[in-house]
């Protein structure tokens, strides 16, 4: 039972990351704006988190401003942009296609091809060609070499 427990609260964890209900907005549809925005951008703490499932110092004070910013009535684009330009391309989970981030974006397709000419490079290796049998003059040139001490 205890584990059943255990495993539930550990299951509900992210639900807990936005607790206080202070942090929200009184008009549900900035919130839902802000968590739309906050699910967009990363935890710069725990890296694999949105701060929206993040319950990190940081996470938290990245929702209070984006939060701060949608009721202001700054449009989703200038909240991206602000904390873009604060925390740059790292901080959203889905960073845009420049000089910058062209090896981020290209790392999958060039992990690809090199698993590709691996696999065919150790076919190539592995299909070479049985050797030919002996021919009777060769069979002749070993056996005389065998009988020398």
């Amino acid at each position: 039972m205890r584990r059943w427990l255990f495993a539930l609260l550990v299951a509900s964890g992210p639900a807990w990351a936005l607790s206080d209900p202070a942090e929200q907005l009184p008009d549900p549809a900035q919130e839902q704006r802000a968590r739309a925005l906050g699910r967009e951008l990363r935890c710069l703490v725990c890296q694999n988190q949105s701060i929206e499932d993040s319950d990190a110092e940081l996470a938290r004070d990245l929702r209070r401003i984006v939060r701060e910013q949608v009721a202001a009535g700054r449009s989703d684009g200038q909240v991206m942009a602000f904390l873009h330009d604060r925390y740059g391309d790292f901080v959203l989970l889905r960073p845009p296609v420049n000089a910058g981030t062209a090896l981020l974006w290209a790392t999958p397709v060039l992990a690809l091809g090199a698993g590709a000419l691996l696999v065919l490079g150790l076919r190539r290796r592995r299909a070479a060609p049985a050797p030919a049998a002996l021919t009777p003059a060769e069979q002749a040139r070993l056996a005389e070499l065998d009988r020398m001490p």
